[in-house]
C-alpha cells in the first residue's frame, strides 16, 4: 500500500492548471471582449493621416531602430515605424512628444492623438496596430508549447491550434482550457473540440496574453513504471545485499 501511495503521488506531474471536479467554469456565452488596451512594453506601429489620405510625418514612412541593420530595412519595407510602450505607460511619438496610452484601447489612443496632432495639422487621423500581442499555448505534449503571435485582432482560437500543428497526440480535446486574465482574476473556460458541436467553441476571438491549455491524457502505467523502477531497484539491491549477508562461507 505504501508503495502505491508514493507511486500516485508522481504520477501525472506535468499536468498544469488542475481544476477539481465541481470547478465553477465561466460560460462561454458569457465570455467578454472588451477589445485589447494597451499596456506598458506594447510595440506599437503608428501612422497619421490626413482627411484626403495623405500622409502627413515624414517619419512614419521610413524608420529608424536602436537595433538597426536588418530591423530597420525590415519596417522600411513594411512602410511602418514601430514604437515601444515605456514601462510606465509612456509613448513618445514626434511632434507632440510623451503621450500616455496605458490602459486605453486602441481607438481612444487614436481618438487621443488625432486630438493632439490636431494642434499641427488639419483634421488628422491616426493608425495604431499591436505587434507583439501574443498568446501562450500548452497543445498536450510535453515540451511543445508554443508562443503564438497574433497577427492580427481577430484570430480565433482554431486558428491559434492551428499555427501550432493542431492538438498533441497526447492531448484531450475534450478538455480545452481558456484562461483570460481580468481585473478580478483569472477566467476560465472550458471546451469540448472531440466533436463537431465544439466548433463554434473553437471559432471564439483570443484576446493577447490569453493561456490555451489542451489537458493531457494520463500516462498511468508508464509513469507508474518509472515511479515504482527505483523502488524495485531499491528491492532487488536490498535483497542481493540480504542473500549475500547470510550466505555461508
Amino acid at each position: 500500500m505504501g508503495v502505491l501511495f508514493l507511486a500516485g503521488c508522481t504520477i501525472n506531474r506535468d499536468i498544469m492548471f488542475k481544476t477539481g471536479v465541481d470547478y465553477d467554469f465561466m460560460d462561454l456565452e458569457d465570455i467578454a471582449s472588451p477589445g485589447y488596451r494597451i499596456a506598458p512594453n506594447d510595440l506599437l506601429t503608428f501612422q497619421l493621416y490626413s482627411n484626403n489620405g495623405q500622409r502627413l510625418l515624414a517619419i512614419t514612412a521610413g524608420s529608424t531602430d536602436s537595433k538597426g541593420g536588418n530591423n530597420m530595412q525590415q519596417m522600411q519595407q513594411n512602410n511602418q515605424l514601430t514604437y515601444l510602450v515605456r514601462p510606465d505607460g509612456i509613448l513618445e511619438l514626434p511632434e507632440i512628444g510623451t503621450v500616455r496610452l496605458e490602459g486605453l484601447t486602441l481607438d481612444e489612443a487614436e481618438s487621443l492623438l488625432e486630438e493632439a496632432y490636431s494642434s499641427y495639422y488639419n483634421f488628422p487621423y491616426a493608425v495604431l496596430r499591436v505587434t507583439n500581442n501574443r498568446v501562450l499555448l500548452f497543445p498536450g505534449d510535453s515540451g511543445k508549447a508554443q508562443v503564438i503571435t497574433l497577427e492580427n485582432m481577430n484570430t480565433t482560437l482554431l486558428e491559434v491550434l492551428a499555427l501550432a500543428g493542431g492538438i498533441g497526440s497526447r492531448g484531450n480535446a475534450s478538455k480545452v482550457k481558456l484562461i483570460r486574465k481580468t481585473d478580478t482574476g483569472n477566467d476560465v473556460y472550458l471546451m469540448d473540440l472531440s466533436t463537431i458541436d465544439g466548433l463554434e467553441s473553437a471559432r471564439l476571438v483570443v484576446q493577447a496574453n490569453d493561456i490555451v491549455y489542451v489537458e493531457p491524457l494520463p500516462q498511468l502505467v508508464r509513469e507508474a513504471t518509472e515511479s515504482l523502477s527505483p523502488i524495485a531497484t531499491l528491492i532487488s539491491t536490498l535483497t542481493l545485499l540480504y542473500a549475500f549477508i547470510i550466505s555461508p562461507n
